[in-house]
């Protein structure tokens, strides 16, 4: 089969595409015939070498959430599973690759009313974005602050923050990010040096940048107030200590729960986009052997939304 190969680390090109085995589902196992590659910034770290979710011996696959359809199971699985359509982690590795084996346990079916390609988007953006709704539990008369929000996961969190009755500033850096923000109820730049003081205080921040972004939205929140610290696409984490957190009254959330729920978050962020009332949104699709191109793109911060790859 067709796949792309990680055997040094270092930057994008490092990438490579090749052939690689096809796998044979185990036990308990599924093949899934890949259709799209979820690609993330965590993934484009785990390339460069830095410490991240993931520990694998090189060369590897790299890719850790795919679509398609299962057409084959292993012994103990339901032969009936053979022919859906499903979402799935794949533990980190193998992802960026025509098929993959995965746990039958770790698939999730498509709702027919959802497009393949918007399910992947979801995968871990949605369950990430629905889990820090629900672990910030964002209420009516919220005003809350999203960063990165014309990203994946800052898109979501705009939309599903909206739903919950939340007034939304959606930040992101330059103009060319801003104006790709959607549905927010205000706008602000954070590369401009006084974009505090467009935003105000507010009662929930969505951390996805980290750094002195992180920071200096931490102190908007207002006594009460909640920060969830996910990301840190600026290069390093928000310089908030729980310390600091505890003197201004301020929660943090930086876990979303076990396994359990994170499933029901991934649940039920498919099942609100297949009835419309989520819709992420795919600003940049790679040919598989491209993956290179996909990394460099995410990396040089022009990217919107969801960045995939077909297989």
């Amino acid at each position: 089969m067709r796949a792309v190969w990680l055997r040094e680390f270092g930057g994008p090109e490092v990438l490579v595409p090749g052939e690689a085995p096809d796998p044979v589902p185990g036990p308990g196992q599924v093949l899934v015939e890949v259709v799209f590659a979820n690609t993330t910034f965590v993934e484009t770290q785990f390339r460069a070498g830095a410490p991240g979710p993931f520990r694998v011996a090189l060369p590897v696959i790299p890719g850790n959430g795919v679509g398609g359809v299962i057409s084959a199971v292993g012994p103990g699985v339901d032969p009936g599973l053979a022919g859906q359509r499903v979402v799935t982690s794949t533990g980190g590795s193998g992802g960026y690759a025509e098929r993959v084996a995965v746990d039958a346990a770790a698939v999730f079916e498509v709702p027919p009313a959802l497009s393949l390609d918007a399910a992947v988007a979801l995968l871990a953006d949605g369950r990430t974005a629905t889990g820090l709704v629900h672990a910030t539990r964002v209420r009516p008369g919220d005003r809350v602050l999203v960063e990165a929000a014309a990203g994946g996961v800052g898109g979501l969190l705009v939309q599903l923050a909206k739903a919950a009755g939340a007034t939304v500033i959606g930040a992101a850096g330059g103009p060319a990010k801003v104006a790709h923000v959607l549905g927010a109820d205000a706008v602000a730049d954070y590369l401009r040096p006084d974009w505090t003081s467009s935003v105000g205080p507010v009662d929930v921040v969505f951390d996805g940048v980290g750094g002195a972004i992180g920071t200096a939205a931490f102190g908007l929140l207002r006594p009460g107030g909640r920060m969830a610290v996910y990301g840190l696409a600026g290069g390093s984490w928000a310089e908030v200590s729980e310390e600091d957190a505890a003197a201004r009254g301020v929660s943090l959330v930086r876990s979303l729960g076990g396994p359990a729920q994170l499933r029901a978050f991934t649940e039920s962020a498919l099942a609100a986009a297949a009835t419309g009332q989520l819709v992420p949104v795919i600003g940049q699709r790679f040919p598989l052997e491209k993956a290179a191109d996909a990394h460099a793109a995410i990396e040089s911060r022009t990217t919107v939304g969801k960045t995939l790859l077909v297989a």
